[in-house]
């Protein structure tokens, strides 16, 4: 599975491809919102793109290997509870752990009869020829999320290496980052089921309060 069919197949998810997006964006915001392009100038800036896109390659890296860590630890626990099932003599105990196992808003919407089902069908799974926690297609989703990380930070830092005067590079930079925001929450409105142009503009606040609080924090 490559990169891009990883993205648009479900691998990741709408709302895990934002965060990823917005992680990226408050990253290089935190460094772009600190810099003295008045002051530094050409300098400055030269050196703060460097640090922008170490920092995000470094957090692309450590995302990608948390998201290896989830998958990992959700193949483990679909593991342990389809033995728990298998091994346990107590029905009761197993439909609980079903439920539990299931979302909550997906648990209130399947009524004990389809917990029973889903309990006979785990009964009925072979046993697993080579158990691996991490398999070859988790590894398309950590690249994935690696350069959703990476990448976000393009176009905010693209307008310094187009346009000579800093002061102006930072501006079009802010408005390019508050655009990202603002489209990424009206997209992620499509998966909620909330008003749009709402979400895109609490996803700018959003974004804006969390960079302010990583500048004021030191990050």
């Amino acid at each position: 599975m490559s990169v891009i069919k990883a993205v648009r197949s479900g691998v990741l998810s709408r709302v895990e491809r934002f965060s990823e997006i917005l992680f990226g964006l408050i990253m290089t915001l935190s460094f772009t919102g600190t810099m003295s392009v008045v002051s530094g100038g050409r300098q400055e800036v030269g050196t703060t793109l460097i640090s922008v896109v170490g920092c995000n390659i470094a957090w692309g890296i450590i995302d990608a290997i948390l998201y290896l860590i989830g998958a990992a630890s959700d193949r483990g626990s679909r593991i342990a509870l389809r033995e728990f099932v298998r091994r346990s003599r107590n029905e009761q105990e197993s439909r609980a752990a079903i439920a539990e196992a299931l979302s909550s808003l997906v648990s209130e919407e399947v009524p004990p009869e389809e917990v029973e089902s889903i309990r006979l069908r785990i009964l009925k799974l072979p046993e697993p020829a080579r158990r691996r926690i991490l398999r070859k297609d988790d590894f398309p989703g950590a690249i994935a999320v690696f350069f959703l990380v990476v990448l976000s930070c393009v176009p905010v830092v693209f307008p310094f290496l187009i346009i000579q005067e800093p002061l102006r590079a930072l501006r079009v930079s802010n408005a390019i980052a508050i655009v990202m925001l603002f489209f990424g929450g009206y997209s992620l409105a499509r998966y909620s089921g909330t008003s749009r142009v709402l979400t895109g503009l609490v996803m700018v606040a959003l974004g804006v309060a969390m960079v302010g609080i990583t500048i004021a924090l030191g990050g």
